[in-house]
């Protein structure tokens, strides 16, 4: 039976936040031009510096909240919103495990695409922790595929793991 897995969706405020600050610069620079003439360089610069900020949150949360991997009997599936990946369990040929700030990063490679995803990582502040991002069952997922494409240990490397084909 099929099993779909979703990421923990971080909170907005950030995405948020940053279209405001966007907004607020875009409103400076026209009350600038519009009382002292030209605007200089540095300002576009920073005014760009955000746009480009809040674009990259948008797509980022965008596609956490497309994402899904789907474990089944046939094999694999990862979708994002951009890209789509299916393996049988034969196809997968390397599964890369490396530890990341928060959870580990797990790319599955096959001969002709790869996909990645985070494990469960915890953001916290001053110890107290202020969201999650990964897959809670990311583990779990990662057990699951190492077994059922028959992967085993190649070499382990500074705390990251390699598994291929025997």
């Amino acid at each position: 039976m099929p099993e779909t897995f979703h990421p923990e969706l971080m909170p907005r405020k950030g995405e948020r936040t940053a279209w405001i600050l966007s907004l607020l610069v875009t409103i400076g620079l026209f009350f600038y031009h519009a009382s002292w003439g030209e605007i200089p360089f540095s300002a576009w610069f920073f005014w760009g510096f955000l746009l480009f900020s809040a674009l990259s949150i948008s797509l980022g949360n965008w596609m956490d909240r497309q994402t899904s991997l789907t474990l089944s009997p046939e094999g694999v599936s990862f979708t994002n919103g951009v890209r789509r990946v299916h393996f049988s369990w034969e196809e997968i040929e390397t599964v890369r495990v490396f530890p990341a700030r928060w959870g580990r990063k797990v790319q599955v490679i096959g001969q002709k695409a790869h996909f990645e995803f985070r494990t469960l990582g915890e953001i916290s502040y001053r110890g107290e922790v202020r969201g999650q991002m990964g897959f809670s069952d990311g583990e779990k997922i990662l057990e699951n595929i190492l077994r059922f494409s028959g992967l085993t240990l190649e070499r382990e490397e500074n705390g990251s793991y390699f598994y291929t084909r025997s």
